[in-house]
């Protein structure tokens, strides 16, 4: 019996059965009820349909809008950051990178002062070049220098102070889409003033968390976030080229040939230095290229040094330093070097881990 043949004989076709089902349907909208075999389509998809696309940055346009703002737009309490968020074209109406990224510059001209405040939301700063900001995390000073990775986790007290007689600009990554999506958002003003305008070469956090395989046992025990506030550019790039080194003496240790990765990790647990986003640095020699790969985690990648090129599903981009890559769920994604080409990138990759909900497949 054919469907056609199905319906008629059980009426589903007749007059007085779809007046009957339209009323139905009139008391579920009333009620405020979904019909799931209406809807399966939207709320289960076959495969990720993200609204964000990928989309590049380039630093060459990103640096001078940064530094115009500073001429026209002070940095004070109510404000409290020169940050300009790279709002995904995808994503209208929302300053997002990323349903649960965002990325952002901030500039901080000589002698400024960024006021202290606290919020829920999980923050970081990576450095791209220049030095002379001091960042203060819960009263502590830390140094921000060029490819230093610095944590602010959530609800840490944290200011901006530049000592110095020139601008600085780095990326801001924060987790405020999905603090905002679940209702978790809360924000508090600290003191007007910084309260510790020392400028010490290493931090409390440095000092107590900075040495390799050791914890400090009077506060050993798992922490959320990683308590170690400073990654040092120093570190990471000796730990990348070893890397390579190792490689060439025919030693594992690299992703894929030419592809050398670290993880910024929490000492106190061994997991990602902050709980909600994942943060790496990759390094590709020469002439390496990486697998095309998709993920249900998205992601930000910035170009710390050299040249290359990004392949996002079927579209190429030339690569240069500073420009800065939206990689949303489920985009085919590849890098290929020219020279040596070094990259930060941040992901909501722990937070789909958590959930078990984090697929990726390469190609």
């Amino acid at each position: 019996m054919t469907d056609t043949e199905t319906r008629a004989e059980t009426g589903f076709d007749s007059a007085e059965h779809q007046a009957r089902l339209k009323e139905l349907y009139r008391d579920f909208e009333a009620a405020g009820m979904t019909l799931l075999w209406l809807t399966r389509e939207g709320l289960m998809p076959f495969r990720s349909q993200p609204r964000a696309v990928p989309h590049l940055w380039r630093w060459a346009d990103l640096l001078p809008l940064a530094a115009r703002s500073a001429e026209l737009v002070p940095v004070g309490r109510g404000g409290e950051r020169r940050a300009i968020s790279l709002g995904n074209p995808g994503l209208t109406g929302d300053p997002y990178t990323t349903p649960t990224l965002w990325a952002a510059i901030q500039y901080l001209a000589p002698r400024e002062d960024a006021p202290e405040h606290r919020h829920t939301q999980s923050a970081f700063r990576f450095v791209l070049e220049g030095e002379g900001v001091w960042t203060v995390v819960d009263g502590d000073p830390v140094a921000m220098r060029r490819g230093d990775l610095l944590l602010t986790p959530g609800w840490a007290f944290h200011g901006h102070q530049n000592v110095s007689d020139a601008p600085m600009a780095w990326l801001d990554g924060l987790d405020i889409p999905l603090v905002a999506e679940t209702d978790q958002g809360f924000f508090e003003f600290g003191p007007d003033q910084v309260r510790n305008r020392k400028t010490p070469d290493r931090s409390a956090s440095e000092r107590l968390w900075g040495q390799p395989g050791l914890t400090p046992v009077a506060l050993a025990g798992t922490r959320p976030a990683s308590p170690l506030v400073a990654y040092r550019w120093a570190h990471t790039d000796a730990a990348l080229a070893a890397q390579l080194e190792l490689e060439a003496e025919g030693l594992p240790g690299v992703l894929e040939p030419g592809h050398a990765a670290v993880r910024y990790t929490n000492p106190a647990s061994g997991g990602d230095a902050l709980t909600t986003m994942r943060t790496e640095f990759h390094r590709l020699a020469a002439g390496a290229a990486t697998r095309r790969s998709r993920t249900s985690a998205s992601s930000v990648w910035q170009v710390f040094d050299g040249t290359g090129s990004v392949r996002l599903n079927d579209s190429g981009h030339q690569l240069e330093r500073g420009d800065v890559i939206a990689i949303p769920a489920w985009t085919e994604f590849s890098l290929t070097a020219d020279g040596q080409l070094d990259l930060f990138t941040f992901s909501d990759a722990p937070v789909f881990e958590k959930l078990n909900l984090l697929r990726t497949e390469f190609s």
